[in-house]
């Protein structure tokens, strides 16, 4: 291979990242995210769910645009519903891409936490 078609293997790949975009709608904070929930980016997740103060916390978490998800993510849920129910609230997830719906299928996430087909079901009561 002549020097110049050598492929640079000086920098590792870097992770995909996750965006989470907060925002609110008649009471409700809605959370859309984008990209991998994994042990790196977790914490991202865990802060924006914090409802810390917040009497009666209802959240909608919008995962049209998550590609992955590992058992982070499955925790991070579990811990904010019942931190949520706790306080009298809720959370729904909504729209989750078929490969997150499958992950939340297989370990029983969708018989605790209420799981909506489009973000307007998990918006409607």
């Amino acid at each position: 291979m002549a020097e110049s078609e050598m492929a640079d293997t000086g920098q590792a790949a870097q992770p995909a990242r996750l965006s989470v975009v907060s925002a609110a709608t008649d009471g409700i904070r809605v959370l859309t995210l984008a990209g991998e929930i994994d042990l790196d980016t977790g914490q991202a997740l865990r802060q924006a769910l914090d409802a810390s103060g917040t009497p009666r916390p209802r959240i909608v978490v919008d995962l049209s645009r998550v590609t992955f998800m590992d058992s982070t993510g499955i925790n991070i849920l579990i811990a904010a519903h019942r931190t949520l129910t706790a306080a009298g609230g809720w959370i729904r997830l909504a729209a989750p891409t078929e490969a997150v719906m499958r992950l939340l299928q297989i370990v029983g996430v969708d018989a605790v936490i209420d799981c909506r087909e489009t973000f307007h079901q998990a918006l409607s009561d």
